[in-house]
């Protein structure tokens, strides 16, 4: 076959791309065939254009005369992931606890394998969850156990359903992922975008297919069963407790999320090794999306046929912190977060369509161990401090502390430019209350060097809203080679563990211990 690089406008991309690949080629519709690899778009200096990477398919066989022609390349076709064969299966029934993406793709490796998983999931299944956040957000009480952060799906799930990774994965699992999810109902564009997302409308749907799917291969999801606690015989384990008895198994592979520290704090209690790691908190950023489309696009005509635009920023600050954008959502919302009652969390969510008036990003500072008292759980009390202020500060009524960019820079008292997205309401206040001086100083420092990158980023009219705390682990669970924890038997995954920051690299790190499991039998 050949690959074939190409370059389209805007107004060119909304013609038939089958068509524009026969012009190139020359060669008659009907006689080849064609695949996207990948899609992109190229906004540097002030032209904007979809950069495409197509593999071309000729009946006719000429694919060197081509390839020299318009200067592809013949390529081979590439190899595609394959789970490993398990040589038998296991006396006892794995456990996974928790059903978000790592959770989710261990379930469905183990189930396509004949091992019968048992899925623990302290939430309830996403449809069902979905009235619990819809709920709390109209303004009802908070569920501990079925919210935003808990549930099937995971966090995840009520995002901006991003699937991009910085994984460097040689062994195609990541496309394993993309792929699954498709064949689960995602968009076929999934494949091949440069900057994949679902949308947590489409999301919850494809989570449901693969979960009937797990189910139908002999898999059981307990959903409103939480892990209490595990039983261990010297170094391994033997039986998990749960809120609804106990499970024989010598096989435990731990999903459980960032927000799980009763989980954390378990298993420090058995002798399990942690470590303290870095970690970002933070604010929610909003501005009207047209101005970032304008800034990073340009004026002019072209605009309507082109996504809602994106950005990725960061910067290293004079005092030694880094401070950066993350889980950016165009045509989003900013969502209330919390899981626990008088602790007030944001993060940022939007639909397939993206079509929300406001933009909106986290902007995270990191915090590093040595910035906190001793202590293992350090971290967590950090950031439990951090959301009890934000709860207090709105009000004690999960209404989220909110000002304008151009009071927090000290510039202006100006009004907003938009109306903010979070769904229980704002109280305008001093959000720099919520942290210290040198964190203070590293975002304004950090908003002004972003307003030089993307036009109005600091402008007075700007929002933000505090606080946003759940973006990574502030703990690492140690695992060896094996990809087990110091206590046999148990297999620490995914964003909780320490391991991932997304939802592909979290189902990547599912699919790579399912395969180190299946070898280990």
């Amino acid at each position: 076959m050949v690959r074939l690089n190409l370059e389209r406008s805007p107004h060119e991309d909304a013609l038939p791309l089958e068509k524009h690949i026969s012009q190139i080629i020359g060669k008659p519709l009907g006689s080849f065939d064609f695949e996207i690899r990948k899609k992109s778009i190229d906004a540097r200096r002030n032209r904007v254009k979809f950069v495409y990477t197509v593999d071309i398919f000729v009946h006719s066989g000429d694919e060197e005369g081509i390839a020299s022609r318009c200067g592809g390349t013949v390529v081979e076709k590439e190899v595609e992931y394959t789970f490993p064969t398990a040589n038998k299966l296991p006396e006892k029934r794995p456990v996974i606890a928790g059903f978000g993406p790592a959770g989710i793709f261990v379930a469905l490796c183990l189930a396509r394998s004949g091992m019968r998983p048992i899925v623990l999931e302290r939430g309830k299944a996403v449809s069902e969850r979905k009235k619990d956040v819809d709920a709390f957000f109209g303004g009802g009480e908070l569920n501990e156990s079925s919210n935003i952060q808990y549930g099937e799906g995971g966090a995840g799930a009520f995002s901006d359903g991003k699937l991009n990774t910085l994984v460097k994965d040689k062994s195609f699992r990541g496309q394993f992922v993309l792929n699954e999810l498709v064949k689960a109902g995602a968009p076929k564009e999934t494949l091949y975008i440069a900057k994949p997302h679902i949308g947590t409308d489409l999301l919850r749907g494809v989570v449901e297919t693969i979960r009937k799917e797990i189910i139908s291969l002999g898999g059981e999801i307990r959903f409103e069963d939480s892990l209490i606690d595990i039983r261990t015989d010297g170094s391994k384990i033997v039986s998990v407790v749960t809120s609804n008895g106990e499970i024989e198994t010598d096989t435990l592979f731990l999903a459980t999320g960032q927000s799980a520290r009763n989980i954390a704090e378990m298993l420090y209690s058995h002798g399990a090794e942690l470590e303290r790691k870095p970690f970002s908190v933070g604010f929610r950023i909003e501005h009207p999306q047209k101005d970032i489309d304008i800034s990073q696009y340009g004026e002019g005509d072209h605009l309507r046929f082109l996504p809602p635009a994106e950005y990725k920023l960061f910067t290293h600050c004079k005092n030694g912190r880094t401070v950066y954008s993350f889980c950016m959502c165009p045509g989003g919302h900013v969502v209330a977060a919390a899981s626990e009652n008088e602790r007030l969390v944001t993060n940022g969510m939007s639909y397939h369509a993206r079509d929300g008036k406001n933009a909106n990003s986290a902007i995270l500072c990191e915090i590093l161990p040595e910035d906190l008292g001793d202590g293992i759980f350090a971290g967590y009390d950090y950031r439990e401090s951090l959301e009890r202020a934000a709860f207090e500060m709105g009000g004690n009524d999960f209404t989220a502390p909110c000002m304008t960019v151009g009071e927090y820079l000290g510039k202006s008292k100006a009004e907003a430019d938009i109306v903010p997205t979070y769904p229980r309401g704002v109280k305008y206040c001093d959000i720099s209350k919520l942290f210290s001086k040198e964190i203070n100083d590293s975002f304004r420092e950090a908003l002004i060097a972003f307003g030089r990158k993307i036009k109005g980023f600091d402008s007075n009219g700007a929002i933000i809203t505090a606080v946003e705390s759940r973006t990574s682990s502030p703990i690492r669970i140690k695992r060896f080679d094996d990809r087990q924890s110091n206590i046999k038997g148990i297999y620490p995954l995914g964003e909780g563990a320490g391991y991932a920051g997304g939802i592909i690299s979290a189902a990547i790190d599912g699919v790579r211990s399912a395969e180190e499991f299946i070898l280990s039998i």
